[in-house]
């Protein structure tokens, strides 16, 4: 099963993740950001708050976007 086990800011909506296959991919989050629970990850400062939860990229309210997109994505 495919997870990410690195996360790294780079700038604007933009993560380097590294999955748990060992590809390291540029991940632009910006179209995921709109409405609902990502409505407050508009904030740059909150955006920039994600962390590697042991499967994905994840933020302190609650959001995520799961591995695969952020694979199909990168």
């Amino acid at each position: 099963m495919l997870g990410v086990i690195e996360g790294e800011y780079l700038k604007d909506y933009r993560i380097k993740v590294k999955f748990s296959n060992g590809l390291i991919k540029e991940v632009d989050c910006e179209n995921y950001i709109d409405g609902g629970i990502f409505e407050p990850l508009k904030d740059m400062e909150m955006f920039k708050r994600f962390f590697v939860d042991g499967w994905t990229i994840s933020w302190p309210n609650g959001a995520y976007i799961a591995p695969d997109t952020l694979y199909d994505e990168g």
